[in-house]
């Protein structure tokens, strides 16, 4: 009986697998971006549909769901490969691999239309397969916002008719989340890019700003940034390849115009992507990043038609240069690991520029309607081709020694959460254990006044070094730099980078003191001290001599609490340590 039943089932199983195949098989592909003449863009369920139908038909692609989002739904990954092989460690040994986003902002859906297509004609043979390159899809990454469908909040949009929204569930703009990791998103976007590994990653958009005669631009990852032989690549052959393959499919490009409330025809500077930001956090580990910005004014259709060329573009360049991609990356690997400084914070160099023909349209500000004030209108039947300055070069505004080690105490529980989901390596105290390290104090900061993302960013942040043998308990943990996540370990345990967990707010707790002095108790003592130490109150009469700090008396006794036992040791003391010997 039991031997009847387990046939039975299989024979179930088997007329299921291939009903389900046959399903796929006679399922229509085209999309709705077609049906509608390119109006419109699918619901997310459409979606998700379409790519089943398309793995279920096509043996050359793999949809797997890695882990949940904000909405409670799943990220899914979309894997095309001619050669049927989905194991990542296998891959990587012949073959590079190119990572796409789409939908982190679900309204500048572009990237999901043209990312359905692009994978459908591959299949079908409508274009040629790469042989060398590995495709990997998010379809789309801000689920909640594409459930979150409307027809306004895209204001200065051009299409589709519908659309998802900017914020995710809990409204968090994912493109300032990967280094945070506020959202399931964001941790499981770490996941996913740590299984595939990308040689080269695409993050698709549609741009706000300036108006003028391109339907594409292009941002690439700062080239300085990124640095050395990589950097130079990117700078002087992925990115001139890009606009000449574009150019012969009569696609014009530009780099992304970041410019707002005001004319670009005198030039801009280029956008740098901090690692909040997609292209930024996969620089942290040498992969060759861009953001597609297609323009927000141009009509849907030709949007996404110019995403697709681009993306089929980059493949091109990645099929050609595959192996020179893959070496770069590795000896950039190797080579940070004998770095002795790092440069954690950046500002633009004007004494390099690169100029180039740009297409706009005249721009006037004239009298508004509304306001009575003047405000900026283009003319679109005044267009030109004129020469500007693009400030593309970067110089190093703060610099730091790079220690051995990191060493975080177990009780900074979130630190090491997020550092475990970025594939960090550790190794653990086993014992207590004195060691020597450097510590910083925070001598300054300052902190926006309005919340972003859930936050209130530290920025202008300063420390102070000192050196001391501290006790460290069982359990607490040294993180080596000399490993792949070099740069970010350090772009997130340094105080002083834009994006560090300090200016994240991670470590608040420290800049609040905890134990405080009653002033009529703290007086006599305070007293008492100063007269059995004279260095101090050479020091206290010293410090008297200014005006201002004469004339408050509270500041005199909290700068003598300050200089004794009775001061906290936790009050402003970064709790991360460096171990530079």
């Amino acid at each position: 009986m039991q031997k009847i039943l387990f046939l039975f089932s299989l024979v179930v199983l088997f007329s299921c697998s291939n009903e389900k195949k046959e399903v796929s098989k006679n399922y229509d592909f085209t999309t709705l971006f077609e049906k509608s003449g390119g109006t419109e863009t699918p619901t997310y369920e459409e979606v998700i549909a379409y790519y089943n139908h398309l793995a279920n038909s096509y043996p050359q692609i793999k949809m797997e769901a890695i882990g949940m989002t904000d909405s409670g739904n799943p990220l899914h990954i979309i894997t095309l490969n001619p050669d049927q092989e989905f194991n990542f460690e296998k891959i990587r040994k012949n073959k590079q691999i190119i990572l796409i986003n789409n939908g982190i902002h679900p309204g500048e859906s572009d990237g999901i239309d043209a990312t359905m297509l692009l994978f459908r004609d591959i299949v079908q043979g409508k274009i040629e397969a790469p042989k060398n390159t590995v495709l990997v899809a998010i379809p789309i990454y801000n689920i909640g916002g594409a459930l979150n469908r409307n027809s306004g909040t895209r204001t200065n949009q051009n299409g589709p008719k519908e659309y998802g929204f900017r914020g995710n569930s809990r409204n968090y703009d994912l493109n300032r989340d990967f280094i945070k990791n506020d959202t399931k998103n964001a941790r499981t976007f770490s996941k996913i890019y740590h299984l595939v590994q990308p040689d080269v990653f695409i993050d698709n958009h549609v741009s706000n700003g300036a108006d003028y005669q391109y339907t594409l631009t292009h941002l690439f990852t700062q080239h300085n940034k990124l640095g050395g032989e990589l950097g130079t690549y990117l700078n002087t052959q992925m990115h001139p390849q890009l606009e000449t393959l574009l150019k012969e499919k009569k696609w014009d490009i530009t780099p992304y115009v970041n410019v707002w409330g005001t004319t670009p025809d005198k030039g801009w500077t280029q956008f740098m992507d901090s690692p909040r930001y997609s292209t930024g956090y996969t620089t942290l580990w040498n992969t060759l990043g861009m953001m597609v910005e297609t323009h927000m004014l141009k009509p849907y259709k030709p949007r996404v038609e110019g995403t697709y060329e681009l993306m089929e573009s980059m493949i091109r360049i990645t099929e050609k240069d595959g192996n020179k991609i893959r070496s770069l990356r590795e000896k950039t690997f190797i080579q940070q690991h004998n770095k002795k400084t790092y440069t954690v914070d950046w500002k633009a160099d004007s004494t390099k520029t690169t100029k180039f023909t740009f297409k706009g349209y005249e721009g006037k500000f004239i009298k508004s309607e509304i306001t009575g004030k003047s405000r900026l209108k283009y003319d679109k039947n005044l267009p030109y081709a004129k020469e500007v300055v693009y400030q593309n070069y970067f110089k190093p505004s703060i610099e730091i020694d790079v220690p051995e080690a990191y060493i975080v105490p177990k009780g900074w529980w979130t630190i090491i959460d997020i550092l475990k989901n970025n594939q960090i390596e550790f190794k653990t105290f086993d014992k207590d254990s004195v060691v020597d390290v450097e510590m910083y104090h925070i001598a300054d900061y300052k902190t926006r006044k309005t919340p972003y993302e859930g936050h209130y960013l530290h920025y202008g942040t300063l420390v102070k070094k000192s050196n001391k043998k501290v006790t460290f308990k069982k359990g607490d943990i040294i993180v080596p730099t000399k490993q792949k996540g070099f740069r970010y370990i350090l772009e997130t345990l340094e105080p002083q980078a834009p994006d560090s967990f300090f200016n994240w707010n991670f470590f608040d707790t420290i800049l609040q003191q905890k134990e405080g002095f009653s002033p009529y108790v703290w007086e006599d003592k305070a007293k008492e001290l100063l007269l059995q130490n004279k260095g101090l109150r050479l020091k206290f009469e010293e410090k008297k001599k200014d005006s201002s700090f004469a004339n408050n008396w509270y500041a005199q006794l909290d700068w003598i609490h300050k200089q004794s036992n009775n001061y906290e040791e936790a009050h402003l003391r970064y709790p991360i340590f460096r171990v530079t010997k």
